[in-house]
């Protein structure tokens, strides 16, 4: 009983102690509030990580639809090339429609051509695929380098802002009179980091994926080859 009555005591005493703590170190500051402390760069700022969500996402559904194999195509292909029914072996290009496929149907519609031909006509046709997986790669690079420089210009506009209210206030200058600058200074240097690193990420993330189809369809085109110069049985 006497520990109980020692014991309440002292975990008031704790509680108070942390209420004024929480008291002492000021009101909260919520993310939206930040963004609203940062000015027009964090609109800015805020377009430009739209963007590349939007870019992200929708190259990364592209770009899986074009990774998506069908391990039994090169072998139908083959049937169909060796039996002489290239229209089936066309047919089966479109209805497959992936970046695999219109690499060897172009390289069908070249059969009876030189070798060398044949082979020009895959490539080119493998650099305009890659291109179309690339498209609005330019955008995510772009913001990769250019949101941290926006929100160094941020920084530089509140710096600016804060010198100009200590100038403005002459002797009588108080922090508070600059205070306001700086930390816009900082809210946007912040963010424009963020969005500098999410839409670098984005970009890697994706070259890497594009990458990968890549390998992928210089296999295809090495087995399509090797195909075409089999004999037939």
């Amino acid at each position: 009983m006497i520990l109980l009555q020692t014991a309440a005591p002292a975990a008031n005493a704790a509680a108070k102690a942390t209420a004024e703590a929480a008291n002492a170190a000021g009101p909260s500051i919520s993310l939206w509030q930040l963004c609203l402390d940062g000015g027009w760069i964090m609109i800015v700022l805020a377009v430009l990580l739209a963007i590349c969500i939007y870019v992200f996402i929708e190259r990364a559904i592209a770009i899986g639809k074009a990774d998506h194999t069908d391990e039994r195509f090169m072998s139908k292909i083959k049937d169909y090339i060796h039996e002489g029914e290239l229209q089936s072996a066309n047919n089966l290009c479109k209805e497959t429609n992936t970046p695999y496929a219109r690499l060897v149907q172009k390289g069908i519609s070249r059969i009876g051509r030189p070798m060398n031909d044949v082979l020009v006509t895959i490539e080119n046709t493998g650099n305009l695929e890659v291109a179309n997986l690339s498209r609005g790669f330019t955008w995510l690079a772009t913001i990769a380098a250019g949101a941290p420089m926006i929100g160094f210009l941020g920084t530089v506009i509140g710096m600016v802002q804060s010198f100009y209210a200590i100038a403005q206030s002459g002797s009588s200058a108080q922090i508070g009179d600059f205070a306001g600058g700086i930390y816009t200074a900082l809210v946007t240097t912040v963010a424009g980091l963020i969005v500098g690193i999410v839409a670098m990420f984005a970009y890697n993330f994706l070259v890497a994926r594009v990458n990968t189809v890549m390998n992928r369809m210089e296999a295809v085109t090495l087995n399509f080859m090797d195909l075409l110069n089999e004999p037939a049985h």
